[in-house]
């Protein structure tokens, strides 16, 4: 499986951006896509997460209200919808995929995920 994850850039505070994961080399019609993000000097942070198994989603408290996952089964790619983006959303985000059904209690743990994408800058500055 690969992922490729694009969309970031430079955005204003209050902007909106769209984040894309495009999964390839899939073996299964089951599995899951999670967005973490990493802003320097600080852990890796589950952010969001979609289930093709069942449809489930969920999101941290952090993003809820701001940020919207879906994805597109016919191109298989995840998408994350940024809306009144805050300097503190600055960051890498990457993407990651689970084979299967996701633990839904832990859903934004790191180890939860067997393959991730290299990684999108997202800067909200003025």
């Amino acid at each position: 499986v690969q992922l490729q994850a694009s969309g970031g850039g430079l955005v204003q505070p209050g902007g909106s951006l769209t984040l894309s994961c495009a999964a390839s080399g899939l073996t299964s019609d089951y599995y899951a896509i999670g967005w973490f993000r990493q802003a320097p000097g600080k852990e890796r942070e589950g952010i969001s997460y979609i289930s093709s198994y069942d449809g489930s989603s969920n999101y941290a408290d952090s993003v809820k209200g701001r940020f919207t996952i879906s994805r597109d089964d016919s191109k298989n790619t995840v998408y994350l919808q940024m809306k009144s983006l805050e300097p503190q959303d600055t960051a890498v985000y990457y993407c990651a995929f689970r084979i299967g059904a996701i633990t839904k209690p832990h859903w934004d743990w790191v180890h939860e995920y067997d393959y991730w994408g290299q990684g999108t800058l997202v800067t909200v500055s003025s």
